[in-house]
């Protein structure tokens, strides 16, 4: 079985360059038109931080993986290459017939989780051959994936606390999405983003030992168009902590694996200067990136899933 077995890992994907964004963002909108206004404030936000890191870290944590797991593991991203479609026709090139599918966005979501596995289903339909997968719906509850967020907050929480004299809220995050993807339907149901969002800030705050007043939790990113997000925001949470007196803060965004635009711009620019404005101090964790406790709870995801597919 290890010979046709791989592990594929599925994350959004990001442009490469500032004048791939327009494609981009209509990859992400399902082809839906967006005001040039916002594009062009996307492509501004893309060239402060540089270009995004995402797919090389993706890659990054892939190879890490494989390493681990002595697996084949590849990478596909959603909206931007290497294309989901493109990495199974591979797959099935290189004579692999069994896939562990794992989303690198914990929380399941129709809006995330839900439409990687539909990219998934219709590369897999779309061959000539049959695929036999198995796939992760959510794991926004995996003890090692609080763990590797929990030791990246203490390694900022600690020095901070140890300057302050004093216990630092912290604001844990995650992205937010339009009201309406989060809608019962007669097919799913509820949909269980919101509540695995806070599953996992609660988990990350109980192992970094953080009290119960130090806990807070907010959607960041909400979108430019498309009608309301949920909160609450990240502006109207510091805003609140501002007016109760609290002039340091600590963003922790465990709702993503590793660096991109909405943190490098969201949390490190724009959050940290709404902050300054307020008269707040404000500074968050690494982001799991490489984080060794991240590859471990990958490795335990793709193991049980290789143990399902050995089963059926």
């Amino acid at each position: 079985m290890a010979e046709q077995a791989a592990i594929l890992l599925l994350a959004h994907g990001t442009p490469d360059s500032l004048d791939e964004i327009p494609e981009y963002l209509s990859n992400v909108t399902g082809g839906r038109a967006m005001p040039e206004s916002v594009i062009e404030e996307i492509r501004h936000r893309y060239s402060l931080i540089g270009s995004s890191p995402l797919t090389a870290l993706t890659l990054e944590q892939g190879r890490l993986l494989s390493a681990e797991l002595g697996v084949p593991v590849y990478v596909g991203m959603r909206n931007w290459k290497p294309y989901i479609r493109d990495v199974v026709a591979r797959m099935r090139e290189d004579g692999v017939t069994k896939i562990v599918a794992i989303c690198l966005a914990p929380q399941n979501s129709r809006t995330s989780v839900g439409l990687h596995r539909r990219a998934l289903d219709a590369a897999i339909a779309a061959g000539s051959t049959p695929m036999q997968v198995d796939f992760t719906e959510g794991w926004a509850d995996h003890p090692l994936l609080a763990q590797a967020f929990a030791e990246r907050l203490r390694q900022v929480l600690e020095p901070f606390q140890a300057e302050a004299g004093h216990p630092i809220p912290v604001l844990f995050t995650a992205h937010s999405v339009p009201v309406r993807t989060l809608q019962p339907s007669a097919e799913a149901g509820p949909d269980p983003y919101a509540d695995e969002a806070r599953r996992t800030a609660a988990l990350v705050a109980q192992r970094a030992g953080l009290a119960a007043d130090q806990q807070h939790f907010a959607f960041q990113s909400q979108g430019q168009s498309g009608g309301p997000w949920i909160g609450p925001s990240v502006e109207d949470t510091l805003t609140a902590l501002h007016q109760q007196g609290i002039n340091k803060i600590i963003v922790d965004p465990i709702g993503f694996l590793c660096d991109h635009v909405e943190i490098l711009y969201d949390i490190d620019i724009a959050f940290r200067e709404f902050a300054a404005n307020l008269q707040m101090e404000l500074r968050r964790p690494e982001s799991l990136n490489n984080s060794p406790l991240l590859t471990a709870a990958l490795a335990d995801l793709a193991h049980q899933g290789l143990r399902r597919l050995e089963s059926q």
